[in-house]
């Protein structure tokens, strides 16, 4: 067996027969062929969190040498998680977080807050169809639904194919979330240009407090990790505040962070989930994308 080289132009290997004569080279599958021709050193140095054209959900500076830390990120400690970036897009900050957006080798588009990967072009659609179909297809025929966080557009696009549904209302408290992925996420912020859609910029809290008790069928919780302007959303306040904007029957779909990693933030949220709603709790998942689900159906809130 001979192996290829990218250095010399291959695309695969070549093997010798028994009579000495080589059998045509088999090609190497596209994916395999573009990760090879990337350059794994090539520099980006347009934005802080890329080195080496590299971007690493926990890397961190620390001490006056500014000397690279792997470790220290709440969410995901003892881990590091990087993408090679092919270009970035966008770079900002709002009153609430920094954004960033960057063309990635195999993943597409990547869509950063404060430094944490919240979705990608590649795989965003199972991200969003589980979060919104499973609330949306555990209850008969929803009508009102009420996304909180969601400023890609990707869950409203998703309610959007519920016939049923006639009005929907969104609260993200960051506009510059919102405006960056109409323009750079269209298949994504497709989702506003739904006529049922109605938009509030603002806190999620407060727009709950002022809510009519009993509007709605559905509320979906599309926030970000809980630090920084999302610690708020995974607090028992907030849950009662839910339960009483929810109607009779209605259902609560909340993003709860990873089965493997964060069993301590999940079992905080089901405790006070289960002291605040008389309904079923559950945690439901798939593959790595975890959600769970608060069905009320079968009692009075």
């Amino acid at each position: 067996m001979e192996g290829g080289d990218a250095r010399n132009g291959l695309t695969g290997t070549s093997q010798t027969t028994g009579s000495g004569v080589e059998s045509p080279a088999k090609p190497l599958p596209p994916c395999c062929v573009k990760a090879r021709a990337a350059a794994p050193e090539s520099e980006a140095k347009c934005h802080a969190t890329v080195v080496s054209g590299w971007f690493t959900e926990t890397r961190s500076r620390c001490g006056k040498a500014s000397k690279l830390q792997y470790y220290n990120n709440p969410m995901w400690p003892g881990e590091t998680h990087s993408l090679k970036v092919e270009k970035i897009l966008y770079q900002g900050k709002s009153p609430y977080q920094e954004v960033l957006i960057f063309e990635s080798l195999t993943y597409g588009k990547v869509l950063v807050l404060d430094g944490i990967v919240q979705l990608t072009d590649k795989d965003e659609c199972a991200y969003q169809e589980m979060i919104t179909h499973l609330p949306l297809c555990s209850i008969p025929s929803p009508k009102k639904v009420l996304v909180i966080g969601g400023g890609d557009g990707g869950v409203l696009r998703e309610i959007a194919r519920h016939g049923s549904v006639e009005s929907i209302d969104i609260c993200e408290i960051d506009q510059l979330v919102i405006d960056v992925c109409k323009d750079f996420f269209p298949d994504l912020s497709v989702g506003f240009k739904d006529p049922r859609v109605r938009l509030h910029v603002g806190d999620a809290v407060e727009f709950l407090r002022n809510s009519p008790e009993g509007t709605y069928d559905a509320i979906i919780v599309d926030s970000s990790d809980p630090i920084g302007p999302a610690q708020e959303l995974v607090e028992k306040p907030f849950f009662e505040t839910i339960a009483r904007a929810l109607r009779p029957g209605g259902v609560l779909c909340n993003q709860a962070e990873s089965m493997w990693l964060h069993t301590h933030l999940i079992q905080d949220m089901l405790s006070i989930c289960c002291e605040t709603f008389k309904g079923s709790v559950h945690y439901a998942w798939l593959n790595w994308l975890q959600r769970w689900a608060i069905n009320d159906r079968m009692f009075q809130i």
